[in-house]
């Protein structure tokens, strides 16, 4: 799909979707759609039901970590539209006390996914039914891909030969 018609196709969701689509932008042939956190379940069944759409398959949920802002991480959303042949990336901002809502209900399949962003970022996801570290161990204090977290870890670990 080339940029003239993501561009339009971004005025369309935007236009759409006031107050819980933000904004637009095209970058190296993708669409990204900046959305309010909280609205993130209303989007996503928009993109996944609506006939221009019909993005049926999440790919991927991550985050991005900018620890000098107040709304430090970047909570994004990667879906793919198989009969349009395209993707389509969601971004949300969140603070470390935010709670985006959990896409589960809409994408069965963001399951592992939410937990991977909660346990290396700590981004909090709501009504997500099982909401517990997946890579990590509970033992380790802090979150692995936070920028503040120390390059030698926080606990010192030796083992018996």
């Amino acid at each position: 799909m080339d940029d003239s018609r993501l561009d339009a196709w971004g005025q369309m969701i935007v236009a759409t979707l006031p107050g819980v689509a933000i904004s637009h932008s095209v970058a190296f042939g993708q669409l990204s759609i900046t959305v309010e956190a909280a609205k993130i379940v209303e989007i996503a069944r928009f993109i996944r039901d609506d006939r221009r759409c019909r993005f049926v398959n999440i790919t991927d949920v991550t985050a991005v970590d900018y620890p000098g802002r107040e709304k430090r991480f970047d909570v994004i959303y990667h879906f793919l539209s198989p009969t349009l042949n395209t993707h389509i990336r969601l971004r949300a901002y969140a603070s470390e006390t935010t709670q985006v809502p959990s896409l589960i209900e809409v994408f069965p399949g963001a399951d592992w996914c939410e937990r991977e962003a909660y346990d290396l970022y700590g981004v909090i996801f709501t009504g997500h039914p099982d909401m517990r570290r997946l890579l990590i161990d509970y033992g380790v204090d802090g979150r692995a891909l936070r920028r503040d977290f120390p390059l030698e870890g926080c606990d010192e670990v030796s083992y018996d030969v």
